[in-house]
């Protein structure tokens, strides 16, 4: 404490005395001692060849300025390099996700599809046959799923005034000069089909087009069947699925067999029961000792194509998808088609994927600084940036919408839309799903995985079982599963896969900074050596004459305000102070009177102002010539030194 005191006492008492020298005196100290090389010339050279070094110098500076902005820009914009490098080890072999084509038997939700089922019926002959199918069309029908969001016609062959005419009545809207005959309807060739969808209130409709009829009604019946399945208990819909036991006739992993056991059930909307074989929730994932086609997954798939929902699947075969352990497969968006009545060959290549992170790149290592929900964090599983768009799009129809569409998770306390309770939710669906700000918000928000595995697949197909062998191969495969002699598979139902690593090496794409510190700093030396001839020493000069600026700028500033409280002090006197000579005068003479004409025209305003001392008393004692004791003599020699 006594050091500090003492430093800001030395300090006090330089700013009590003033500055030292001179910002000129500086500035020629300055180039006298500096390192740098352009600095000297000016005040030892002659008047013009101090002009041009001079501006040499200035040029030289604004030069390597310059270039430093532009290192330093691009330092800053983070730029990342690519390397590609190929390894060669014991590889884990990927998750394997199977799913059949059609999500639910037709056989256990016709129940439940009946009337929509009968409305499609009806759809379908209005297009094809619209008119013999007017009669029938008056038949019992459901119409309360039809009225929440109608198929309707759109003539267009009067762009001015087109008209838009329901399938089950001949009332249309738009113009109201139509051209149509009454008690017709125009056919899919001259008119173009769309789905009307319309607010809860019916004020606002908008119609989503299409240049095909058998879209439309493809479209139409999968929203139908969203509303009525999204009312079913999850239980009930993985009951009306197709089960593994059924499902999975043959496993072989390597040399070691495998059952339907060995897979683990999840419920994906888009496909009912899905089967994920070395997903590694609950045992460590499984390695592939060599590659080629006997150390893979072989599988035999009963899709079960007779007892598909006719009106809501119309693709037939096995859909699968190979991803990373403990990740959720996104498989309607990743996944590939097995067809059926074929054997499927996949080999496998490996990507591994390792992205810098910030800031060089947006990516985020387990999504938790990612402000979006993740739903499907109660799968126990990684996160990725499909979990975070649909979790993010799920919030949007939510919020928008007051409730979760059947196809994503739900969040707790929240429901799923239906006709019945948000009559309104297609409508708003469809604005949701089209509209490009709540893609824009979700992308800005979600962030890639910075390490992550992709498989590329070679896939190549042949028929199975041939003609040769099919009628044997039916015989065991009926006797395995159903113990009958009869045969109760079909070409039509089979599905054969072979997967496994086509090389035993994989590729590590890794990204690295381009730009990183040590070539800053590099560039920067460099170029202030080439232009300037100077180190970092020289940095450090230039650092000190700053630091000694500032400091002469403050004991100026100082001596400023100080000066400046002094003339104010003078100004509250409207005359000039009593001399001595004066006071001595009012002591001894009582009848003494300063001469106020000429020498003091204001006096008695400070007369008035300052008691004058009262007769008699001796005149004040003066200590000027009083000696100071050592110590303090000392002091001001310490300040003198600063």
């Amino acid at each position: 404490m006594r050091r500090v005191k003492k430093y800001l006492l030395k300090g006090l008492h330089r700013l009590q005395k003033g500055p030292g020298y001179t910002y000129k005196e500086l500035l020629v100290w300055y180039c006298d001692n500096t390192n740098t090389h352009g600095p000297k010339r000016i005040i030892c050279e002659g008047p013009k060849k101090k002009a041009m070094w001079f501006l040499l110098t200035l040029l030289f500076a604004a030069l390597v300025c310059w270039q430093w902005g532009v290192f330093i820009q691009t330092y800053l914009s983070w730029e990342v390099s690519v390397s590609l490098s190929v390894g060669f080890k014991t590889m884990d072999f990927p998750a394997v996700t199977i799913c059949n084509a059609s999500p639910f038997q037709y056989s256990k939700v016709k129940h439940l599809l009946k009337d929509l089922d009968d409305l499609m019926k009806a759809v379908l002959e209005r297009i094809l046959a619209p008119e013999t199918s007017h009669v029938n069309a008056t038949r019992a029908l459901n119409f309360t799923i039809w009225n929440h969001t109608p198929l309707v016609l759109i003539d267009e062959r009067n762009p001015n005034h087109p008209i838009v005419l329901d399938l089950f009545d001949n009332n249309h809207t738009g113009s109201a000069n139509s051209s149509l005959t009454p008690g017709k309807i125009c056919n899919a060739q001259g008119c173009k089909m769309a789905m009307r969808l319309c607010s809860i209130n019916g004020t606002m409709c908008t119609f989503r087009n299409f240049t095909s009829a058998a879209q439309a009604v493809t479209e139409w019946y999968a929203l139908q069947a969203t509303n009525i399945f999204s009312q079913v208990p999850q239980q009930e819909l993985v009951r009306m699925g197709y089960l593994a036991e059924r499902m999975i006739l043959a496993c072989l992993f390597g040399a070691e067999p495998c059952s339907y056991r060995n897979f683990t059930s999840i419920f994906y909307p888009d496909y009912g029961n899905c089967y994920i074989f070395n997903w590694g929730m609950t045992e460590k994932a499984l390695p592939s000792a060599n590659p080629g086609t006997e150390f893979g997954l072989k599988l035999i798939l009963d899709i079960g194509q007779e007892d598909y929902v006719p009106f809501l699947t119309s693709t037939a075969g096995a859909r699968l998808m190979l991803h990373e352990q403990r990740s959720y497969p996104f498989i309607r968006d990743e996944g590939i088609y097995a067809m059926s009545g074929t054997e499927t060959s996949i080999g496998v290549l490996v990507d591994k994927l390792q992205r810098k992170g910030e800031p060089y790149s947006r990516c985020t290592m387990n999504g938790s600084d990612v402000p979006v929900q993740n739903l499907y964090s109660d799968y126990n599983t990684t996160y990725s940036i499909q979990s975070c768009l649909r979790s993010c799009f799920q919030e949007h129809m939510i919020h928008n919408c007051s409730c979760g569409h059947y196809l994503y998770p739900l969040p707790h306390g929240e429901k799923y839309c239906n006709n019945q309770d948000f009559p309104d939710w297609a409508y708003c669906y469809s604005d949701l799903q089209m509209s490009v700000a709540q893609r824009e918000t979700c992308i800005s928000m979600c962030k890639e995985s910075c390490n992550d595995t992709q498989y590329k697949m070679t896939i190549s197909m042949a028929d199975w079982p041939s003609e040769a062998s099919e009628d044997w191969i039916f015989h065991v495969l009926s006797q395995e599963r159903d113990q009958s002699t009869n045969i109760t598979l079909s070409r039509k139902g089979i599905v054969k896969l072979n997967i496994y690593f086509q090389e035993f090496n994989y590729r590590t794409i890794e990204e690295s900074a381009a730009n990183n510190i040590v070539w800053l700093l590099s560039n920067l030396g460099g170029q202030f050596g080439f232009w300037m001839g100077g180190s970092v020493l020289c940095l450090i000069e230039f650092a000190e004459i700053i630091i000694d600026f500032v400091w002469i700028t403050i004991i100026k500033l100082v001596a400023f305000a100080k000066s400046l409280r002094q003339r104010q002090a003078q100004a509250d006197y409207a005359g000039p102070p009593p001399t001595v000579a004066e006071l001595v005068e009012a002591h001894t003479n009582f009848g003494f009177q300063p001469d106020t004409a000429s020498q003091r025209p204001n006096t008695g305003a400070y007369l008035d102002e300052q008691t004058l001392p009262i007769p008699g008393t001796p005149p004040p004692n003066y200590d000027s010539l009083r000696l100071q004791p050592l110590d303090v003599i000392e002091s001001d020699g310490e300040g003198d030194a600063i």
